[in-house]
This record gives C-alpha cells, structure tokens and sequence, in this order.
C-alpha cells in the first residue's frame, strides 16, 4: 500500500510532488529547504539556521507518519558551499544524537529556491 502524505505544517510543495510517501514500512520525505511552515518563506543566508530548519520540517513529515528522527535510516544532504559541511553537520548531530543514519553529502551547483544553502531528504523505516 501506498499512502501519498500532505500534513498540516510543513511547507507547501513548490512542484507536483509529495511531501512524503509511506510504502510498506518506509517513509520517503522529499528533499527539504528551509522554509517556515508558519510564514512559507525561507531562512537563507546562515547554513546552521537553515539545516536547523530543513530538519523540523523532515522531523514534522515524519511525525505525521508515525515516526520519528530515531527512525530515519537514510539521508541526502545537498550542500552548495563544501565550506559549509561541518557547520550543517554540527546542526545535523543535534537532532540524530545516538541514531546516526546512512548519509551521503553532495556539492552541487545550486538548489530549486534561489539562495538556498542547503537540502536533505530522508527515509525512515517503521514497521
């Protein structure tokens, strides 16, 4: 079964996608940016401020499908500054602590929304 998952309190997808998708027991949260559910505006500028909030709104996708950080098994991060890796991972350690799930970091050219510093995406296992 395939349940396609919109929840009240993340940002609205800026392309025909969805937020994030349960098969099986898996969660697929789609790349994130930082943009504020409350506003729909984006944090860009401080990679720390924006990794913080790329993770509440996977961590807000997740609760929505039952799940939490501790079951995120998978993660992408696409970085548009390498400069910028160790002050996202110091953010990104604040919200794994003890469940360090598989990651791959990437530099790329840019990101979809101007300015932006930084995306991740997630998969989560619950069963």
């Amino acid at each position: 079964m395939i349940e396609r998952v919109s929840p009240a309190g993340v940002p609205s997808p800026r392309g025909p996608y969805s937020p994030a998708v349960k098969a099986g027991g898996f969660i697929y949260v789609s790349g994130q940016i930082s943009v504020d559910p409350a506003t729909d505006k984006a944090h860009l500028g401080d990679v720390a401020i924006e990794t913080r909030q790329v993770l509440e709104n996977i961590r807000t996708n997740l609760a929505a499908c039952g799940a939490t950080m501790a079951d995120v098994v998978r993660c992408t991060v696409y970085l548009t500054n390498m400069a910028d890796f160790a002050a996202m991972n110091a953010v990104y350690a604040e919200f794994f602590a003890n469940a360090k799930p598989a990651r791959t970091t990437i530099g790329v050219a840019a990101l979809p929304l101007a300015g932006a510093k930084v995306e991740i995406d997630a998969i989560a296992y619950k069963h």
